[in-house]
């Protein structure tokens, strides 16, 4: 299995660097398999799509999932604060790195994850397309 690692330093935005980590490596689908680290200031969507959370102070990195190509990155990220209590959403621009965080990706052959409006939702969606004939 190909993985991608990379290691993030304090003061990076883990939203900005995951997007420049798969245009770089011309990523056209991969998943999330672990983000091990800290943050100082985290940004989230909350459930319902409509609510932000936006806080600052020393977090751990509990959990992460998502799809991530060169086109969109959909990460759901879990933090745990001072006190233990954990919280989540959908990852936004803005969640900033506070001592290190440990990247891994594994890329998908033959496949691409594009984006495509769906009027349903409102949202820009998942299209997923077989690269391989």
């Amino acid at each position: 299995m190909k993985a991608i690692c990379k290691r993030l330093k304090r003061g990076a935005d883990l939203y900005k660097s995951i997007i420049k980590i798969a245009q770089e490596q011309d990523l056209s689908a991969g998943f999330i398999v672990s983000l091990v680290g800290c943050i100082s200031e985290v940004r989230m969507r909350l459930a319902g799509g409509k609510e932000f959370m936006y806080n600052k102070d020393h977090y751990e990195i509990v959990s992460a999932n998502g799809t991530i190509s060169k086109e969109r990155i959909h990460i759901h990220i879990s933090v745990s604060d001072k006190s233990g209590r954990v919280f989540g959403g959908h990852l936004k621009e803005g969640t900033i790195i506070d001592t290190t965080c440990e990247v891994v990706i594994v890329p998908l052959e033959g496949i691409s994850f594009l984006k495509e409006y769906d009027a349903e939702t409102g949202y820009n969606e998942l299209k997923i397309t077989n690269t391989e004939g």
